[in-house]
């Protein structure tokens, strides 16, 4: 194997120690942390950079080890039509161990390639499932401070800002505040005016009271 290829299954073990590492059944606080540093450490960025001008290199060995795999094939069989000088054991075992190498370096550079795509796709699925729950564990905090009496509507409201899109929660956020606002504000009118109602019956009762002793008329019920 060449120096290239050699490199090539080094690059191809190593995403294989990624992948595992990243779908291993860490610790949310650990994980956390970890993605936390993969995704804003500067080094990582530099290594990431680094790994995708490696990639394409990567992608020509594999063009390449894709048209030689093409080509040997066609000489194979080019060879076994013709019959030039397949029975020979040494000519026909030197087509097969070209094509043997020629298929391994094909498959190698195509999985590291393709390896390459799954831990892209992987890291940004988990980062946005971390960014996920912590955006849950600020609007379980936010469902916890409303007070007993509010509609639950508006609970059933702040639950459904985590499925709106990322940029739009904030402000949904805030309006969902100023609902709530609004709503405590209503049941405190509310109640001040039941109150009002309540004194103002009170004190009518008390003036026909004085004004039946005054008059010693007595209340005809069905007149209220």
């Amino acid at each position: 194997m060449s120096r290239s290829y050699s490199l090539t299954f080094l690059l191809l073990a190593a995403e294989m120690v990624t992948f595992c590492l990243l779908v291993a059944p860490l610790p949310f606080t650990v994980r956390k942390k970890l993605f936390r540093f993969l995704s804003e450490s500067p080094i990582i960025a530099k290594v990431a950079y680094g790994l995708k001008i490696s990639f394409i290199f990567v992608a020509i060995l594999f063009l390449d080890a894709l048209q030689r795999m093409f080509r040997v094939t066609a000489e194979t069989e080019m060879a076994k039509t013709g019959g030039q000088g397949m029975h020979d054991v040494r000519t026909e075992s030197n087509f097969a161990a070209r094509k043997f190498y020629a298929q391994r370096n094909t498959y190698l550079t195509g999985f590291c390639l393709f390896l390459s795509l799954v831990l892209t796709r992987t890291f940004s699925i988990i980062l946005d499932l971390i960014h996920t729950q912590e955006e849950y564990a600020k609007l379980k905090k936010v469902v916890s401070t409303l007070h007993f009496g509010v509609d639950p509507c508006l609970s059933l409201l702040v639950l459904q800002v985590g499925a709106g899109a990322k940029g739009d929660q904030s402000k949904q956020i805030e309006e969902l505040k100023k609902k709530l606002a609004a709503s405590e504000a209503k049941d405190r009118d509310f109640a001040n005016l039941k109150k009002q109602a309540a004194q103002q019956a009170a004190e009518f009762d008390r003036l026909a009271s004085k004004y039946n002793e005054a008059t010693g008329a007595v209340s005809d019920k069905k007149s209220d």
